[in-house]
């Protein structure tokens, strides 16, 4: 079994051997996979009986973990499938294993998508009707495109009656009742900033930017400095989204902007317009990669961990995915992105569950994501989850293992947040601004064209 402690182990080698391993990454490879060779390397010099040691006292504690979590399931034996994302397969896996071998009664298969795929697969299977028994997947939006067609277990009365009120974060929670239901278990609470490299930073001379214009500045003199200020991707929108929707907070600000998300607001508007101007103004200095409008987002990390890039706009799980990656935290901090109201951009992530499950196959279900998302699941493996947790009873963060987490979600306590675009977004309205950014960034489409399209999409949406 290969766990994350391993691979911190291997920090300093990995370090090492960064450069070469990020160089020799296509868009279409699996990342963690390429950092684990060095992990394995580091398990293998001075010390290895004390990892072997560890090793068998983890599993022996995962395994009484599965078998405790499994007890809250009494029925029928059961064969549960499960869609779940690819950069997290190697802890998934040697979990379910121990999950699968300490409860047979409720056996559990997974598949693997990356983060655009399980979007695509969860659509075309909800169209056939041949949804798995769970699968992973966000909130707003995404999540209730399966609640809109009924293909999602409504779990508002099994919240009540497990208390769900009381044990699951409340932002969390609000975040997954959607269409009038609680349509998923909260798996974790996100929120957006921006990540940069102090290195790069001191070595330019620069500050944190306070205000827009300062964080203009910045790009600017990284940009004379030959680095690459934000890095960036278009494919599929996501990404290059996180990065209008800033620009539009701070030429919104809270009010405007929350009616803009709640679709009560007209898209049409002076701020989104100028907001989309920024953006075309930072695609005409080249203040994103070249050729970022067709690159892979799960990439971004790729320029930002080999010092190309400065900035890459990230959610907390960004501490993982740069040491799962190989990349130390030692020269990698944040700072919410400076939008004069400082609130931030959060999401909801989630287990759904299939609207056809038996009642024993729910309860089953239900068992073994309390296992996948258990404190004891999170310490051996805790670069394979947003953490924290959200639950009340969740573990605090390990500072030295994530040392950026705790502070954004402080930041975003204190601050307050918006609700991310693509999950404010019904499907058809994203699409709408997906096309107009790459639109704007290939010189085809004006700011003004976009808002107005955008609005029309709004529109034509609730006039259904």
């Amino acid at each position: 079994m290969k766990k994350v402690f391993k691979k911190s182990i291997a920090v300093a080698m990995a370090g090492t051997m960064m450069l070469g391993m990020l160089a020799g990454c296509g868009s279409g490879s699996e990342p963690a996979a390429e950092a684990e060779p060095a992990a394995e390397a580091a398990a293998s010099t001075d010390g290895a009986g004390d990892t072997a040691a560890a090793d068998s006292a983890s599993d022996d504690g995962l395994a009484a973990a599965a078998a405790t979590y499994g007890a809250e399931y009494t029925g029928d034996a059961v064969e549960l499938s499960f869609w779940y994302l690819s950069g997290r397969q190697d802890g998934t896996d040697a979990l379910v294993e121990i999950w699968n071998e300490a409860n047979p009664n409720a056996k559990v298969t997974v598949s693997y998508y990356d983060t655009d795929g399980i979007k695509d697969a969860c659509k075309t299977a909800a169209q056939s009707g041949s949804m798995p028994s769970m699968w992973f997947n966000w909130g707003g939006a995404l999540g209730q495109y399966y609640v809109d067609n009924g293909v999602t277990y409504d779990l508002t009365d099994y919240a009540a009656s497990h208390d769900w009120a009381n044990e699951v974060n409340g932002g969390a929670l609000d975040l997954v009742k959607l269409g009038g239901q609680v349509s998923g278990y909260p798996t974790s609470f996100n929120v957006i900033g921006m990540y940069y490299r102090t290195d790069i930073f001191e070595e330019c001379g620069l500050e944190v930017p306070t205000t827009i214009e300062e964080f203009d500045q910045v790009c600017a003199t990284l940009k004379e400095k030959g680095y690459t200020p934000v890095s960036t991707a278009g494919l599929n929108g996501w990404h290059v989204m996180r990065m209008i929707e800033q620009f539009i907070e701070a030429e919104a600000g809270v009010d405007a902007h929350n009616e803009l998300q709640a679709l009560t607001g007209d898209w049409n508007c002076d701020a989104v317009i100028k907001g989309l101007e920024r953006y075309q103004t930072y695609c005409d200095n080249g203040y994103f990669p070249d050729g970022f409008v067709t690159a892979n987002p799960d990439d971004t990390y790729m320029a930002f961990a080999q010092g190309a890039a400065a900035m890459d706009i990230q959610g907390q799980w960004y501490d993982s995915t740069l040491q799962n990656n190989g990349m130390t935290l030692e020269n990698v901090s944040w700072f919410p992105f400076p939008n004069g109201t400082g609130r931030m951009s959060a999401f909801a992530e989630m287990t759904q569950f299939s609207a056809k499950l038996t009642e024993d196959e729910l309860n089953a279900a239900m068992a073994f994501n309390h296992f996948l998302y258990s404190n004891e699941a999170a310490a051996v493996y805790p670069t394979y989850y947003n953490l924290p947790l959200p639950y009340t009873n969740a573990d605090p963060v390990d500072a030295t293992v994530s040392p950026n987490v705790q502070g954004m979600l402080d930041t975003a306590s204190s601050n307050g947040t918006f609700t991310i675009t693509d999950q404010a977004f019904p499907a058809e309205v994203a699409d709408v601004l997906f096309s107009y950014q790459d639109a704007i960034a290939n010189g085809q489409s004006t700011p003004a064209e976009a808002a107005e399209a955008i609005q029309a999409a709004i529109e034509s949406y609730k006039s259904k």
